[in-house]
């Protein structure tokens, strides 16, 4: 009864998907089914934070991932948090309980030889589309932005006076990114080619499709994906990994991680720290494949 009331209100008052709500019935259940299993006199009005760390621990060593035990928690979470209001429970046994950390997995990237092999030797083509494909390749990769930061880029965001490209992150937060002469000649490549295939143009931004307007992040999407394929084999083949590629590439060059952090705007060094963790596992296999007694 109390699991059917509470299911109502994520359906009816949150607006929550059919699909939401049967992952939180499952959840409920199972920790239901748990409890009374430990012991048959519990009820939810009588479960405390104890027994709710015991369910953590059959749940770890059943198999379940730290982000799956995470989820199931906060859907107890949201559970008592309504039963709370409706003065069902005068305690919340999750108040003090804290799942497991989330392992953070290492972010995906392409290696230098394999970002050469692609930019320096693969056959974009010919034509308007072929050389913005590869600017825009070649953009991700020196530079670092998001996305949504190519895509937003303005013909009057490229400082060729002073090499540098403005790029509009998350916040509305504006930054300053330097480029070299490899992507300033690029640069002026395409924008000399985009301009005599479309005299007149409908916006003022630097990558446009192929009538002109700007380019979606659906066409980039699929364009990296396509890019990419043509030198790695790994599944996740996002302009996401181009930015990692970028961060991870400085940091093997020896650039400082706060240098790496402004270059790519992150708020703070924990978001930047994660690419140390690759380079260190880059580290490692160096080692192990050099080192006589690794």
């Amino acid at each position: 009864m109390l699991i059917d009331s509470f299911l109502d209100y994520l359906r009816h008052e949150r607006c929550y998907s059919e699909c939401t709500v049967d992952a939180y019935r499952a959840d409920l259940v199972q920790f239901e089914e748990f409890f009374h299993n430990e012991d048959d006199a519990l009820e939810w009005e009588t479960v405390d934070a104890d027994m709710v760390r015991r369910w953590i621990v059959r749940l770890m060593d059943g198999g379940y991932t730290p982000t799956s035990v995470n989820r199931k928690l906060s859907a107890l979470r949201a559970f008592y948090k309504c039963l709370l209001r409706q003065k069902v429970v005068t305690v919340n046994p999750l108040a003090k309980v804290r799942g497991p950390k989330n392992k953070k997995p290492l972010p995906y990237f392409v290696k230098e030889a394999d970002m050469n092999r692609l930019l320096d030797d693969a056959d974009f083509g010919d034509g308007f589309e072929a050389c913005r494909d590869k600017l825009v390749i070649e953009t991700f990769y020196a530079t670092g932005v998001r996305l949504s930061e190519l895509v937003g880029i303005d013909d009057r965001d490229v400082d060729f006076s002073e090499n540098r490209l403005k790029v509009t992150g998350k916040r509305n937060k504006q930054r300053y990114i330097p480029f070299g002469e490899e992507l300033r000649r690029a640069l002026l490549e395409y924008i000399d080619m985009r301009n005599n295939q479309f005299s007149v143009r409908p916006t003022d931004a630097l990558f446009v499709n192929d009538k002109g307007g700007r380019i979606s992040r659906g066409r980039v999407g699929d364009l990296v994906r396509k890019c990419l394929s043509r030198v790695v084999s790994m599944k996740k083949r996002s302009p996401h990994v181009l930015r990692h590629s970028f961060a991870t590439s400085m940091l093997n060059n020896r650039a400082e991680l706060n240098v790496v952090k402004e270059l790519l705007g992150h708020a703070s060094l924990a978001a930047t720290q994660i690419y140390t963790h690759t380079t260190f596992e880059e580290l490692k296999e160096v080692y192990k494949l050099a080192h006589p007694r690794a």
